[in-house]
């Protein structure tokens, strides 16, 4: 993750500008603005990591928005702690040096982002863990929160999960509307083919075993098995493969927890799972901020 780059800066000064960081009344009134702190941010519940490196964005941006000279901060971890591995609850994330104020201005956006980017990591982690074993991979979906997109998939990345599509773009996926309104899987099919630029490949959603042989018999290159059985799903696996075909078959559609490894056993290469990134719950963070005496 490029945590400098423009898409992720407008990002973190958004989330500041909200907050009204750089006019935090409350600090402004109670803390000398000479006081330097120390900051532990703590695991309050077992957990996997995603979002370190926002701490010391937004303390730069911060001090970009302050326009004001803060002095020099440090952010520190131990060398076993970093984006995409486990910890138990305790276990301390990171430490900042830093002015007391500033730290207090920006606590609630940093704990906000680690905690929604570290909650996706773990549950990711959860149906990582649920098929290991099996040749399947768990992918996200484009269900995320309206402007933290390119986040919320790296936080699935952090979990031992892969990426689908980042934006419409991104890859051809023919889905229900689109052959509905287009005229059908031979009319969708056949004029992606014709269009589509070079390297392209054409991924088709479909729900039946009508549309399924529908979509093989007109040359679909990769399939999406929407809201079927485990049992459905293996028996449309057979049938793809029988006829001599590798192309990529992704299962979709109400994964849980509880079903997703009979998805992986009935043999798909992938397994797509919405609520990666828009059901995950929050980890537990706090901040533990200490006045650093000299």
């Amino acid at each position: 993750m490029d945590w400098k780059s423009r898409r992720i800066d407008a990002i973190l000064e958004q989330a500041l500008v909200e907050d009204k960081a750089t006019h935090d009344v409350t600090t402004a009134l109670t803390i000398d603005p000479s006081l330097r702190a120390s900051a532990t941010i703590i695991a309050k519940q077992d957990c996997v990591v995603s979002g370190l490196g926002c701490i010391p964005r937004f303390l730069e941006i911060f001090a970009r928005l302050d326009g004001k000279d803060h002095g020099r901060f440090e952010v520190v971890h131990h060398p076993e702690i970093f984006d995409g591995v486990r910890v138990s609850r305790g276990h301390a994330l990171a430490v900042i040096r830093h002015k007391a104020s500033v730290i207090l201005s920006c606590e609630r956006v940093i704990l906000n982002l680690m905690q929604r980017l570290s909650g996706i990591a773990t549950l990711t982690r959860q149906y990582v863990d649920a098929i290991a074993g099996t040749s399947a991979h768990i992918l996200d979906t484009r269900k995320t929160v309206p402007g933290l997109r390119v986040l919320d998939k790296y936080a699935v990345r952090c979990g031992g999960g892969k990426n689908h599509r980042l934006d419409l773009s991104d890859g051809i996926l023919i889905k229900n509307n689109h052959i509905s309104l287009g005229g059908g899987i031979e009319k969708v099919l056949n004029r992606a083919k014709e269009l589509r630029q070079p390297g392209q490949t054409i991924d088709i959603e479909v729900r039946t075993f009508e549309e399924l042989t529908t979509a093989l018999d007109h040359g679909a290159e990769s399939l999406l098995l929407d809201n079927m059985t485990p049992e459905q799903v293996r028996k449309a696996v057979t049938l793809v493969r029988e006829r001599g075909l590798s192309i990529p078959i992704e299962a979709s559609g109400g994964m849980n927890l509880e079903t997703v490894r009979k998805y992986a056993l009935a043999g798909v290469d992938y397994i797509s799972v919405g609520a990666l990134t828009h059901s995950a719950p929050a980890v537990d963070l706090s901040m533990k901020i200490t006045a650093e005496i000299y």
